[in-house]
């Protein structure tokens, strides 16, 4: 035993430390020799790190992220090749969950990823802590899971003119106010188990 752990100190020592922090953050597109577009992948991770200036400031100061992203986003701006590697329009089929959106920078650019998803029929967005998609439109989706989020009533969802399938389960929502909105959708099944709504008496004939 004392034989192993001296080779594996020795092993780490030899080791060459690797810099990874330069690409915690890094996307899929911005790899070099990378074609893979974003039809392409079946969950992919999009949460959106920060800048070199941002990662500095926060460990210097703290300063406000989201003056320092806004100043990135005017000086540089999202490359069309970039966008066309991305190919969120074509999507069919994608999974977006748990992808930790912890600061504000990353909330907006996943808002911005699902108002892309034009022709996305199936959609899974677990555990993603969202509050309010009702900016989002998906004319085309299907089925939505929006499991274990944090909406509290049906007027944060997004625009769903044929939804089938629903799934708001784990939420907060209280209320069945809103519902009329999706009175237009042909909507086979709704689940809304886990939600202070199911308290209400008489919540299904609703």
């Amino acid at each position: 035993m004392k034989l192993f752990r001296s080779v594996h100190v020795s092993f780490r020592r030899l080791t060459p430390q690797i810099n990874r922090s330069r690409f915690r953050f890094v996307s899929w597109h911005r790899l070099e020799q990378c074609d893979v577009t974003g039809d392409q992948l079946t969950c992919p991770r999009v949460r959106e790190g920060p800048s070199e200036e941002e990662l500095f400031q926060r460990e210097e100061d703290d300063i406000c992220l989201e003056r320092g992203r806004r100043r990135r986003r005017e000086g540089e701006g999202q490359r069309w090749e970039e966008r066309l590697q991305e190919n969120w329009e074509n999507c069919l089929e994608l999974n977006l969950s748990y992808q930790d959106l912890g600061d504000p920078f990353q909330q907006e650019n996943f808002l911005r990823i699902l108002r892309r998803l034009i022709r996305v029929e199936k959609l899974q967005l677990v555990d993603n802590s969202l509050t309010n998609l009702s900016s989002v439109r998906l004319p085309r989706c299907r089925m939505l899971n929006l499991q274990r989020n944090h909406l509290v009533c049906l007027r944060q969802l997004p625009k769903l003119p044929v939804v089938e399938h629903l799934c708001l389960s784990e939420n907060a929502i209280s209320s069945l106010g809103g519902l009329g909105a999706l009175g237009n959708s042909p909507l086979r099944s709704l689940n809304l188990t886990h939600n202070p709504v199911t308290f209400t008496q008489g919540y299904r004939t609703r």
